[in-house]
């Protein structure tokens, strides 16, 4: 299977919040749909090796910022290549809150929705969640953020290979797993954290 054609399919990229408790943590994710209009129900699917997957399961609501093209790496980074686990993502942030005191994004981000699960099923590595949609506002007219927009103009490009040093492994960004080797397979998966080979960056030797 070649799965590049799957990097066809067109997809989101939002910020995905929740509380449980006290607790509030937020993610990147880039699957959303709807897939019912009355009432609304959406379908988002988590990784399960992310916190907010579990707050998600304890508490039932989240809210989910659909991020514009005015979005900046930064914001990216901040919510998607740390764990809320290790960190407190909205400690310095003072964003807006639903009803359900869940926050949300009130900048780089086009509209928001809150939710309600109503069913959730286990896929191994992600988990799928419907949600009624209880609450939805258009914040801004800017053109939501697509995964290809942020592939091609948000995502930093790796820095040229140096002709000088020899890629030894390859590091993911996220949760620091390392792939030993030169050659990283383009349908590798990481086996900790769940993310592709896009996610890795070279490690040289001597660095």
């Amino acid at each position: 299977m070649d799965k590049k054609a799957l990097y066809n399919l067109s997809y989101g990229v939002f910020m995905l919040a929740t509380r449980s408790g006290n607790v509030v943590n937020g993610c990147i994710t880039n699957t959303c749909i709807q897939v019912a209009n009355n009432p609304v129900r959406i379908a988002i699917s988590v990784l399960n090796s992310n916190y907010t997957c579990d707050l998600i399961k304890e508490s039932g609501i989240f809210t989910l910022s659909l991020l514009d093209q005015t979005c900046s790496f930064e914001t990216i980074r901040h919510f998607g290549f740390q764990s809320g686990r290790d960190v407190d993502k909205f400690a310095n942030i003072t964003a807006p809150a639903d009803e359900n005191a869940v926050p949300y994004l009130g900048w780089q981000t086009c509209s928001v929705l809150s939710a309600k699960v109503v069913s959730r099923q286990d896929l191994g590595t992600h988990t799928l969640f419907i949600a009624e949609v209880t609450d939805a506002k258009l914040l801004s007219d800017n053109s939501p953020l697509t995964y290809a927009d942020y592939q091609a103009h948000v995502k930093p490009k790796p820095e040229q290979e140096k002709e000088d040093k020899k890629i030894i492994g390859w590091r993911c960004k996220i949760c620091n797993y390392v792939y030993e080797g030169s050659n990283l397979p383009e349908e590798f998966t990481c086996p900790l954290c769940g993310h592709g080979a896009d996610d890795f960056e070279p490690i040289y030797e001597n660095a």
